[in-house]
């Protein structure tokens, strides 16, 4: 069984990125009959999704899980949805880290306008709080990097037909991170790398039920 994942380079104010972490610890996982691949991916538009969907290519994973840095929320969020929609919103938006700021651009004019993930989602969202880690279910990824690469990737599999798992994960904002903001909502960087082995674990387990290999 192989597992991709996938995390983030910091972007807007942020010098940090706790994604960015967890796939250095991921490397270091030793799970049995899984097989983990990792790709650090830039904050920029589209260009996310097109190294994600060429790291599988070259890979050819079982599972996609890509994970991402939601700073404000107060738990580990799987995403239930993909939106065909770049926007990076109203009020005091940040752009990309090419300074691009898209509105209201769609990822595919072709494609549908919502695609689901496919990664047990509730199952991981259970297996989290039985060992006390804050989860919830996320019905919205936003409209910015973490939707594009969601989206695009879950499409990429519905175009191809691919037997593949795929989905998102976001994490809050990690300890270190808040030392600097204080008022900032955080996990423990180690009750993150814990929650990601538990969610590979899940997913691959689910996988392995669902096509058999």
């Amino acid at each position: 069984m192989k597992v991709l994942i996938s995390g983030f380079e910091p972007f807007g104010k942020m010098s940090i990125n706790p994604t960015e972490k967890l796939l250095l610890e991921a490397e270091g996982f030793s799970l049995e009959n899984v097989e983990i691949e990792t790709i650090l991916l830039p904050v920029q538009y589209d260009k996310c999704a097109e190294e994600l969907i060429k790291k599988m290519a070259e890979a050819q994973p079982d599972v996609v899980i890509a994970c991402g840095l939601a700073a404000g929320r107060t738990a580990i969020t799987p995403e239930r949805i993909g939106i065909n929609i770049k926007d990076t919103g109203s009020g005091d938006p940040y752009p990309d880290n090419r300074g691009n700021t898209p509105m209201d651009e769609v990822i595919d004019e072709q494609s549908p306008d919502g695609l689901f993930s496919t990664l047990p989602n509730r199952l991981i969202e259970k297996k989290l709080k039985d060992l006390q880690i804050p989860a919830a279910i996320s019905n919205s990824a936003g409209t910015f990097i973490c939707n594009n690469t969601l989206y695009a990737v879950l499409n990429y599999i519905r175009k191809h037909n691919l037997a593949i798992s795929a989905g998102f994960i976001h994490f809050p904002a990690s300890t270190e991170m808040s030392t600097r903001n204080p008022s900032l909502p955080s996990l423990p960087q180690e009750v993150m790398t814990q929650a990601l082995k538990v969610i590979i674990e899940t997913c691959a387990h689910h996988h392995y039920h669902c096509f058999g290999s």
